[in-house]
């Protein structure tokens, strides 16, 4: 695992792509999640700070799209976000690609249970979200224990403005071009449904594997829509409904904007 964890971090490290699993060695997903944690175990021991957790796979579109179909669990850094409006180096990126999502905040560690109306008592605020995604794999292409240890192809991630637990997101109307061009639309119910189904497939993995969760944490629920790769001077625009819209710029060179 630790060996698989180096290789996987100096891909994201120098956005150099690696081979996948070779037929008939692919990883049990306990193992895999093994190697997450040491692949996020690097990152932290470089100054990154946790601040979340990214649920991965849960529309049919993006299950069609990358071929796993079972929901995945990543985590998420503080060096990983871009604030609205902010600008993405594809330069330190190998195939980057931006999905819109619904994001949760977290007003206490979600329980370990599949069920949605026990999760939402742990909300303190929702948002709408966008994921950079980048699979470290050559081709983007992968396994289910492959995307797993490379921490669910997290790479970056957007947050609008959080608004009130009350707020409807059970189907919300969501739209992702790229500088107005046509490109994905969809809804939120194409998140399991309902992202707090989502969000409690969370915990369950969460509880399952030993993934830790705190106070203030933000959850992705995972794409409404397949992904848009990114390119060079895209202007991405996003709109949620109620939730607002999001944009981000991408190119190559050093303007990153965290936050």
């Amino acid at each position: 695992m630790t060996d698989l964890a180096e290789t996987l971090d100096r891909a994201a490290c120098e956005a150099r792509a690696v081979p996948q699993s070779p037929p008939g060695k692919s990883l049990s997903l306990d193992d895999a999640y093994r190697a997450q944690a040491r692949v996020v175990a690097r990152r932290l021991e470089r100054g990154e700070r946790p601040v979340g957790l990214k649920v991965g796979l849960t529309s049919e579109a993006k299950m069609r799209q990358v071929g796993v179909r079972e929901v995945i669990l990543g985590r998420l850094t503080d060096a990983m976000q871009i604030s609205d409006g902010g600008f993405v180096d594809l330069g330190r990126m190998i195939h980057p690609r931006v999905e819109p999502e619904v994001a949760f905040l977290l007003s206490r560690p979600l329980p370990p249970t599949s069920d949605p109306a026990s999760v939402l008592a742990c909300v303190a605020g929702v948002a709408a979200a966008l994921e950079i995604i980048d699979s470290r794999y050559q081709g983007f292409r992968f396994d289910l224990g492959d995307v797993v240890a490379d921490n669910a192809s997290s790479a970056g991630f957007v947050l609008g403005p959080w608004h009130p637990v009350g707020t409807d997101v059970g189907d919300i109307p969501i739209e992702l071009a790229l500088a107005g061009e046509t490109g994905e639309t969809g809804s939120s119910a194409e998140i399991l449904g309902h992202p707090l189904r989502a969000l409690a497939e969370a915990g369950r993995i969460a509880a399952v594997q030993g993934i830790p969760m705190a106070a203030g944490d933000v959850v992705l629920s995972g794409a409404a829509t397949a992904a848009i790769p990114l390119r060079d001077g895209a202007q991405v625009n996003a709109r949620f409904g109620a939730l607002g819209h999001l944009t981000l710029r991408a190119g190559f060179g050093a303007r990153t904007t965290a936050t």
